[in-house]
């Protein structure tokens, strides 16, 4: 008898509860050490006076292991324990080096006066961090199936948000309250008890929990591994190199600018334009934040799945033009405090919804062979977009006033409403699927049973 999917199953591909619930609490297990390493920490450095070129220096170095997400992305679809899944084993591996990086920057000696060991801890962090979300995608990307990525993306990133905001505030109060090394101690219990998570859910039915435990690999897995790295280059050239999958690659870039445009704009902008206090900016991003998080678990991820992805893409993409659009022409506004704050709530939750269903038609196009590698490369470039979209903040404001950099922002979307209109799910599918049939012609002559 086939297993409900609206009943908890202990392998993923058997219900939809199991994966809603499993991957919501991986990207929470992400969002609680990033919440204190790219927000409590700066804020905690600059509370005791450190300078601001060493407090850009440590969140520099914590930056970098992101970049390597797409070199650490082709070892996982290369290799992996297949008893246990294809990409489980290195989700339980960057899991368990979160947990103990996580663990170990409290007790880092002197930290105030040792940038050098947080810097050190801090890297180590964010390499885990950067490897437990390959590793999650890779596997979103096989067990969820295609009528259920928008929901499942929209509980993922909703879930994170909340636990990177969350992690800011109650992290920040236990920093001032209990000390550093006691906060950071406490809120690793809670990454630590997530482990739970991949240990006990399985990709599909019969894989062994453990190295050591009954099992065996599933056949699908099987038929997806590939056995050299030449076969995974050849065939993410091959998925790549398809329209839609170029068109996306142009959108992953173009998102990755606007979101790096906001990102560097808004605080600068309240805080130089306005006179915020830091302070202020970080609570209202804080509390907006989780709002939004709300917001795409709930919603966001059932519209997309609901109406579609491009269509609803194109809705929030004319409404972020829109907004940022207004914002940018009504200066008399701006010394609102209302008007303002509006502003900021209505785009955090639109980047959010953005954010879903550009991930869930990212993961639509993906394949499933070379899925992590494939992934990871539109998250890669739409990386190199938002550290060009931040850096194009400084330059613009040179020689602009800020509502010329605003509406330069309100661009950004419109390009994307415009080719994303371009993109052929059913095309770019049965492509895929003809690259399936010719590499079992040619190479896997057995036939699998449905």
């Amino acid at each position: 008898m086939k297993p409900s999917k609206f009943k908890f199953s202990k392998s993923l591909t058997g219900s939809a509860l199991s994966r809603y619930f499993s991957f919501s609490a991986l990207y929470i297990a992400q969002g609680i050490p990033e919440g204190i390493l790219f927000f409590a920490m700066p804020a905690w450095l600059a509370m005791n006076d450190k300078s601001a070129t060493e407090i850009a220096t440590f969140i520099g170095v914590i930056l970098i292991p992101w970049s390597f997400k797409i070199v650490v992305a082709p070892l996982m679809d290369r290799f992996t324990i297949l008893s246990m899944g294809r990409k489980r084993p290195w989700v339980i591996f960057g899991q368990l080096g979160l947990i103990l990086s996580f663990l170990s920057i409290g007790f880092v000696p002197d930290p105030l006066n040792n940038i050098s060991g947080l810097m050190v801890v801090g890297f180590c962090i964010s390499f885990f961090g950067a490897f437990q979300d390959v590793a999650t995608d890779g596997m979103a990307v096989d067990v969820i199936p295609d009528d259920e990525k928008a929901r499942a993306n929209g509980l993922m990133w909703g879930t994170k948000i909340i636990g990177t905001s969350l992690s800011l505030l109650v992290g920040t109060y236990l920093i001032n309250s209990l000390g550093f090394t006691t906060a950071i101690s406490l809120l690793s219990i809670a990454v630590a008890i997530i482990m739970i998570v991949p240990i006990y859910f399985t990709e599909r039915p019969g894989e062994k929990i453990m190295p050591w435990s009954k099992g065996e690999a599933n056949h699908e897995s099987k038929d997806s591994q590939l056995k050299s790295w030449s076969e995974i280059l050849k065939s993410l050239y091959r998925v790549a190199k398809l329209r839609s999958s170029l068109i996306f690659i142009f959108i992953s870039f173009i998102s990755g600018i606007l979101f790096g445009l906001m990102d560097a704009l808004l605080p600068i902008f309240t805080i130089q334009e306005l006179g915020w206090t830091n302070t202020d900016f970080s609570e209202l991003f804080s509390i907006i934040n989780i709002i939004a998080g709300i917001f795409g678990m709930l919603i966001g991820g059932f519209l997309v799945d609901y109406f579609g992805n491009i269509k609803m893409l194109t809705i929030y993409l004319a409404l972020a033009t829109t907004v940022i659009a207004i914002f940018a022409s009504k200066t008399g506004f701006w010394t609102s405090t209302a008007f303002v704050c509006g502003f900021i709530f209505i785009y955090y939750v639109l980047n959010i919804f953005l954010s879903i269903g550009i991930f869930a038609t990212g993961m639509n196009l993906c394949w499933k062979t070379v899925a992590a590698t494939q992934f990871t490369l539109y998250m890669a470039l739409s990386n190199m977009g938002r550290a060009l979209g931040s850096a194009l903040v400084g330059i613009l404001k040179e020689s602009y006033t800020w509502e010329v950099v605003f509406m330069f922002t309100a661009l950004m979307p419109l390009i994307m409403a415009v080719i994303v209109q371009f993109i052929n799910f059913k095309k770019h599918k049965d492509k895929v699927d003809s690259f399936k049939i010719l590499d079992h012609t040619l190479v896997t002559p057995h036939v699998i049973d449905d």
